[in-house]
């Protein structure tokens, strides 16, 4: 074995010093197949951005945690990042900077070398495992050097390695069927629709590897992983080869000599100059990869809607007797004998019937095009929604529809994933493919990068999945992905292409089939015995009818047959089903326009009889327009105004608010390091990001994220939001979570620190700090959290809360080191901590006040329900003083009415919850899980529930309900997918609007109702009385004028 030596660092190293010993061994006498058969080009990770996060299955991958010897300095993890030197407006703009932990391998000037990671990189877990350093194989031009663990054994795994996936010649062969999608002419792209499928359905890491990773797809579908695509993209010059960005096997990387690539090839979204007709945006990615627009379920035509009515047994059955009927009135016309002045007019009757039952067709045909064509309408505008992508560089919401392949999509928890693709990097994203796979376990997702890099270096592949399938529900976390696959192409276009199912049957249409169904069935009885009654009569009149001719005779009968055919058609009430339908297709559009884009037809109906409604506040009831009003930073600098701190006003001594400063004064005497430790904690710890909103710079995302920004920007002197986020090294992030009321941010600090900021309910954020900024207006340094302190700025919650102001609390923390010693690891790995060992010992920052005004209209929209005999119940993560302010506002508080906080009601008794629940008109501080009890408690009573929700959360109550409003506005598509109406301005108004079209619905249909069975009953006893009565075996009313009036 050759001895380690310790070569000077190649003066072209960004590293710019000597690099650590490099450890080489005999790789023969490992294996001597496997260096022959090891791809003799260096890994591509020169653009790796890989999420620190990973589990600790995985603990032991070293593209996990690789470090450069000694640590890389952040100007040197710069320079070593090829997107460094790039403008600001095209750097990525992701609401967080995700740094790689992997060392670039662009500049090792061909020499192998072994990083060994520091010790507090290593895994904290109790095996004695966590300890071992695996071996592993490092491939640089033309040497391959082999690394022995520290226990001096060769990891067995790895040397048999993932070769099965790394030589599988069949990756990508088409599937039979789909041999089209794999040619596509005059393709400036690498690959083709049919080999970026072969990824997917099933998952194939096989053909993601022979793609070449994400390095390849990006640089084969001509894209960024940062700046995403050019708007200005159109006609593509040059052409990008397969074999210029694919990942070749083994035995291909030695038989084939390198090639140096063409120049022109690997340009990014050039365009061209061409005609105004031709110039469309993305002209050669649509014409290869079309959008994301599924094609429209092909309706049906005139015709087949025509001959789908006509398709019935009774209808065929009287067609037949009219045709009879008409062929024996024609032969009595025109050679029967007829008395003198006696019309010859004996074919009008069948004549008359067969008309009859064309307009009975054509009426019912129309009703059913009218109605798909607003059900087609109805359904374009349900699927449509905005989703977050980068392109050039900057986050911009576009529609689903408009996505393109190559296009870089945000992740958050809550989004419905819209195309496929694989993961870019992320912190713990995991996802709920149930709808697309049928697994039910929630699956954590891997960058792009750390999976390549896992099968290249023949590491287990256990839980390697980067594969974000559209369709998907993203449960937790955030990142980005880079979309392969649209529209029909994508696992879930297809899917939904071979579904394209009709509309559902409501409660109300099955109920009215069933009368419709019995009533057809007495009517065939009472047709039965009056025919039965009818030719006993007919055969006991034959033998006297000497006069008449036997075509009079069979002209008789047929004029019995006909009578009694038609009783039975008019017996049978087939506008029933028919009248509901057109009623909600009529009631759904009109409800479009009163923003109630209406997911389930039932939900109409159902609506009608609501008995209670449980509504959100925020944004609901209130305008969701948020202003931060008042704030107070520690104890002793604070602005906006000045409210008694109890509820007993005339008792309560009234807080120190700061009454006279202004939000410029605040602002002004806040010192230098307390106002960059506030923008810090608003910028950081955000999801929302900068962009325009018609035409007007602004923040998008949520509204109390955006307000705080704002107030950061005109008070605090913050600058650009992209700017502060890129500036920083974030280390794990803690999306916002419903449960816990509250987010958080870990950012690393010079020296190996990090510091942890956290945003939330001002109760909980306070009860987990143990100290204070001391003076604002001096410095940063902190005190204790004294008693004192702890009263003070609980009175100041209060006082906010009084005057239906949200507080929101913010705080932070530092670390010596992260991960920190004590701390459990999370889901993500290693690197990721478990929020709840980290969130305490906080230091408490301060408070704001934010104002969300009432919307116009909620008192009077909450009185008309309250005298419809409609429970307004307000069900809101808010505190309970704030909760009570609003209701009170709102009209909801009645004289009797029991404030609540969603934990006390969760550990009542089921009885004491059942005995509370017709009192309780405001749950204030609840949890997802404290709505869904009440929802449930509600219908154990016999009320019809209707329910409001925006979050991911949210779900189960919206399932619950018997109703489910989501906001179209601030609702997840989680939320969204489980509701049956969507809210599309948010507004407890247009909730009364559905209550009102779904009584009207209810109110046409029993009217309806009324009015067809006393006309069908009243016929049928009419013509089967007269019928049996008469000698002449003659009716009062006639076939015609029975199909004509029934």
């Amino acid at each position: 074995m050759p001895g380690a030596s310790d070569p000077e660092q190649p003066p072209g190293s960004a590293l710019g010093r000597r690099r650590a010993p490099t450890i080489t061994i005999d790789t023969t006498a490992v294996n001597t197949n496997h260096d022959a058969e090891m791809p003799p080009e260096p890994r591509p990770l020169a653009n790796s951005s890989l999420s620190p996060a990973s589990s600790q299955e995985d603990a032991l991958s070293p593209t996990t945690i690789v470090e450069p010897p000694g640590g890389l300095s952040p100007g040197a993890q710069q320079r070593a990042d090829p997107h460094a030197d790039m403008p600001l407006d095209s750097r990525p703009t992701s609401p967080h900077n995700i740094s790689s932990p992997v060392l670039p391998r662009a500049s090792d000037g061909g020499a192998a070398f072994l990083s060994v990671p520091s010790n507090h990189m290593r895994p904290r877990q109790n095996s004695t495992d966590s300890q071992e350093v695996s071996a592993r194989s490092i491939s640089s031009q033309d040497e391959t050097t082999m690394v022995a663990s520290s226990h001096t054994q060769v990891n067995k795994f790895k040397v048999s390695g993932n070769d099965k996936i790394m030589k599988d010649q069949k990756a990508l062969t088409p599937d039979a069927g789909t041999e089209g999608d794999f040619d596509v002419p005059d393709n400036p792209f690498a690959f083709s629709p049919g080999q970026l499928n072969k990824m997917f359905n099933p998952k194939s890491l096989a053909a993601f590897y022979k793609l070449g990773g994400l390095r390849g797809l990006e640089k084969g579908l001509r894209t960024d992983r940062k700046a995403g695509l050019s708007p200005d993209e159109t006609h593509l010059t040059g052409h990008v080869t397969f074999e210029e960005v694919a990942t070749k096997s083994p035995v291909e990387n030695m038989a084939e000599p390198k090639k140096e690539p063409k120049v022109e090839t690997i340009a990014h979204a050039s365009t061209i100059e061409s005609a105004p007709s031709e110039n469309t945006a993305f002209a050669d990615r649509l014409r290869v990869f079309r959008d994301n627009r599924l094609p429209p379920k092909k309706g049906k035509t005139f015709l087949q809607l025509v001959l789908a009515t006509y398709n019935d047994n009774v209808l065929i059955l009287l067609s037949v007797a009219a045709v009879v009927s008409l062929a024996v009135g024609l032969y009595q016309t025109f050679d029967g004998e007829h008395r003198d002045g006696e019309p010859k007019v004996d074919w009008v009757e069948g004549v008359a019937i067969v008309v009859a039952i064309a307009i009975v067709v054509i009426v019912g045909s129309l009703n059913d095009y009218s109605k798909e064509r607003r059900f087609v309408k109805l359904n374009k505008k349900k699927q449509d929604r905005n989703v977050r992508v980068v392109r050039r560089g900057r986050t911009t919401e576009i529609s689903v529809y408009d996505i393109m392949a190559g296009d870089v999509v945000h992740l958050e928890p809550g989004d419905l994933v819209p195309a496929d693709g694989v993961l870019i990097d992320g912190f713990n994203v995991k996802c709920d493919e149930s709808q697309t796979t049928g697994e039910s376990d929630i699956i954590r997702k891997r960058p792009a990068d750390e999976v390549f890099a896992a099968i290249q270096d023949h590491e287990s592949l256990k839980k390697m999945d980067p594969f974000i399938q559209s369709g998907a529900r993203i449960m937790e976390g955030v990142g980005t992905y880079l979309v392969t696959s649209t529209g029909t192409y994508s696992t879930y276009g297809r899917t939904l292409m071979a579904l394209n199912e009709d509309p559902e049957m409501t409660p109300l249409q099955v109920k009215l089939n069933v009368v419709a169904t019995w009533i057809a069935k007495l009517g065939s009885a009472v047709g039965l015995l009056l025919f039965i009654v009818l030719f006993i009569q007919f055969l006991v009149r034959l033998p006297r009818l000497t006069d008449s001719s036997p075509a009079q005779k069979g002209r008789m009968f047929i004029n019995l047959f006909i009578m009694v055919v038609t009783i039975v058609v008019v017996a049978v009430p087939e506008g029933l089903p028919l009248a509901v339908t057109l009623a909600l297709a009529f009631a759904t559009t009109r409800m479009l326009k009163d923003a109630n884009l209406v997911r389930h037809l039932k939900a109409c109906e159902v609506m009608g009889n609501a008995t209670t409604i449980c509504s959100d506040k925020t944004g609901t009831l209130t305008q969701n327009k948020m202003q931060i009003v008042s704030a107070t930073v520690g104890t002793s600098l604070q602005f906006g105004g000045a409210r008694p701190a109890s509820r007993d006003d005339d008792a309560a001594t009234p807080v120190d608010t700061g009454a006279d400063i202004t939000a410029v004064e605040f602002a002004s005497m806040l010192s230098a390091p307390v106002k960059e430790l506030l923008v810090k904690s608003i910028a950081l710890n955000s999801t929302a990001f900068e962009g325009q909103v018609d035409g007007e710079n602004t923040f998008i995302g949520s509204k109390t994220e955006t307000a705080l920004l704002l107030f950061a920007r005109e008070y605090l002197a913050m600058g650009s939001v992209s700017e502060e986020r890129d500036n920083a090294t974030t280390l794990q992030i803690v999306p916002f979570d419903s449960g816990r009321k509250s987010m958080g941010i870990v950012v690393g600090l010079p020296e190996g620190r990090a510091r942890l900021y956290v945003k939330g309910a001002s109760e909980i954020i306070l009860g987990q700090c143990t100290q204070i900024l001391r003076d604002a207006a001096v410095d940063n340094s902190v005190a204790a959290l004294s008693q004192s302190n702890t009263e003070t700025v609980k009175h100041m919650i209060e006082s906010y809360a009084m005057r239906s102001l949200r507080t929101i609390g913010i705080c932070y923390r530092d670390f010596d080191a992260w991960p920190p010693k004590e701390a459990r690891n999370g889901d993500g790995g290693k690197n990721d901590v478990e929020f709840a060992d980290m969130f305490g010992n906080m230091c408490f920052i301060g408070i704001v006040g934010i104002q969300d005004p009432l919307r116009e209209g909620v008192y009077d929209s909450v009185k008309l329900c309250q005298q419809a005999g409609v429970v307004v119940r307000m069900v809101t993560g808010d505190n309970k003083l704030t909760a009570q302010a609003i209701a009170k506002e709102c009209g909801i508080l009645q004289p009797n009415s029991v404030v609540m906080e969603g934990p006390e009601f969760r550990n009542l008794s089921k009885l004491q919850q059942e005995e509370l629940i017709p009192t309780l008109h405001v749950l204030a501080r609840s949890s997802p899980e404290d709505k869904r009890i009440l929802v449930k408690r509600l219908k154990d009573k016999g009320e019809t529930v209707a329910v409001t929700g925006d979050g991911t959360n949210d779900a189960p109550a919206l399932k619950m309900a018997d109703v489910g409003f989501s906001m179209g506005i601030t609702g997840t598509e989680v939320a969204k997918e489980a509701s049956a109406i969507i809210l599309m301005d948010d507004n407890f108004s247009s909730i009364v609007k559905a209550l009102k079209w779904g009584r009207a619905v209810n109110d046409a249909v029993k009217r309806f109702l009324q009015f067809q069975l006393t006309v069908n009953i009243t016929a049928v006893v009419l013509t089967f009385v007269t019928a049996v009565s008469n000698q002449q075996e003659t009716a009062v009313l006639t076939a015609v004028q029975l199909l004509t009036a029934c």
